[in-house]
């Protein structure tokens, strides 16, 4: 039960995390999709590099990874797309 909650928390903060960085992205560089390319250029390497690992098995992998993953690129979309509706709603600070 407690990693139940433990995965549920962590993948809250991994979304507010990606959220948040994404949003300052956005505001600083004025791009609207950037966080999400970097997590792909960043965190799939990395996903990949540990797969690779003698002593890892993909099913453990997922298993413990998964709902983080999930949860850190819909937090970096999610932030695409408030930056994208703020601006379209007359914003130009975003």
């Amino acid at each position: 039960m407690l990693e139940i909650l433990q995965e549920i928390v962590g993948a809250l903060l991994f979304f507010v995390l990606l959220f948040g960085i994404g949003f300052i992205l956005n505001m600083l560089i004025k791009t609207t999709w950037l966080p999400v390319w970097l997590w792909v250029i960043i965190f799939i390497p990395l996903g990949v590099w540990h797969y690779w690992e003698p002593d890892t098995t993909v099913g453990s992998f997922l298993a413990v990874w998964l709902p983080s993953i999930i949860s850190s690129v819909a937090g970096a979309v999610v932030s695409g797309w408030a930056i994208r509706k703020l601006r379209k709603g007359g914003y130009k600070m975003f």
